[in-house]
């Protein structure tokens, strides 16, 4: 079964409805805040699957102001909402789009490529996030276009022209920018950015802040803990992310620890032939206190970690 539709058959779709009337209204005044020098976010206020009322606007997007051009990290879930960040981007800078990174293969963070991408620019990604991308970019448009009921509107697929290598270093437009691979801990061939001079890591869904982490069905459980770890030692002063605010290191930190914590009591449950509802309970009992202040979903979200994390143990 292809990764897009282990996401997104629970979600109960209904038949496709014209795209005409909701589209049309389905506009964008996206602002663009500073993080830093020549840094900056497009927020998203809504978290979770696209929706008529979101109208398929759930992830964050950023860009960085360079000497020869823009570099953008993810661009939505639409064209519509990659033809906002286009113009959010243009009441900031008259340059043109050079460079787009897209962090991973869900479509909620690449399938607005189409509406930054009209000065011809780079569109960056890993091999493998490719390979899901094009197993999955035309469903992705057809589902999300359901489950907003039209409000993306019809979105042109364009897909990433320059392919990773592993541990990748380049100088774009003067700013130093280094790829960091999860190996596959939240979804085959996620790609952080990191600026070392600035010390700002952008994590696409890898990273988190007020949401607990997303443990996928595709997910690399044990190296995403890695990675989160290995972020911490590059000690970020700025951490951006797939979802949710701007954060730091100490949420990074936090999250890893969680993590760590729950893969392990899930795998000595599993070891010990206790049933999933079992474990879930020791794991709320163990782990709640310290955790559930931490996040808007501790509740909801733990019961998925440990299922999923469940299921990987009999991989």
């Amino acid at each position: 079964m292809k990764i897009f539709k282990q996401i997104i058959l629970t979600v109960g779709l209904t038949g496709l409805l014209s795209n005409s009337t909701l589209a049309a209204n389905s506009s964008f005044d996206f602002s663009a805040s500073p993080i830093a020098e020549n840094v900056y976010s497009i927020i998203a206020p809504s978290f979770g699957l696209p929706t008529p009322e979101n109208k398929g606007w759930n992830s964050n997007s950023y860009f960085i102001v360079t000497e020869q051009g823009v570099l953008v990290f993810d661009t939505g879930s639409s064209e519509l909402i990659g033809k906002a960040i286009r113009r959010a981007i243009k009441a900031v800078t008259d340059k043109p789009v050079r460079w787009v990174v897209n962090s991973h293969s869900h479509a909620d963070h690449w399938l607005g490529n189409a509406g930054v991408t009209d000065t011809g620019a780079e569109i960056i990604a890993s091999g493998r996030a490719m390979t899901t991308i094009k197993e999955d970019g035309q469903g992705a448009v057809q589902a999300f276009s359901r489950m907003t009921k039209g409000a993306t509107g019809s979105t042109h697929i364009v897909y990433p022209t320059l392919l990773l290598p592993q541990g990748e270093k380049r100088n774009l437009g003067g700013v130093d920018v280094e790829f960091i691979f999860s190996n596959d801990g939240h979804s085959p061939g996620d790609v952080l950015l990191w600026l070392p001079k600035q010390k700002i890591i952008f994590g696409g869904d890898v990273l988190s802040s007020d949401w607990m982490p997303i443990i996928t069905p595709h997910a690399n459980v044990p190296n995403l803990i890695e990675t989160l770890y290995a972020v911490v030692k590059l000690n970020p002063t700025i951490v951006l992310t797939g979802h949710g605010k701007a954060t730091t290191t100490k949420s990074v930190i936090r999250d890893a620890n969680l993590l760590d914590s729950v893969w392990k009591l899930v795998k000595e449950g599993y070891e010990n032939n206790k049933k999933p509802d079992e474990i879930l309970s020791h794991v709320s009992t163990m782990l709640g206190p310290k955790y559930k202040p931490l996040y808007k979903n501790f509740n909801s979200a733990i019961k998925e970690q440990v299922m999923t994390m469940y299921k990987k143990q009999k991989e």
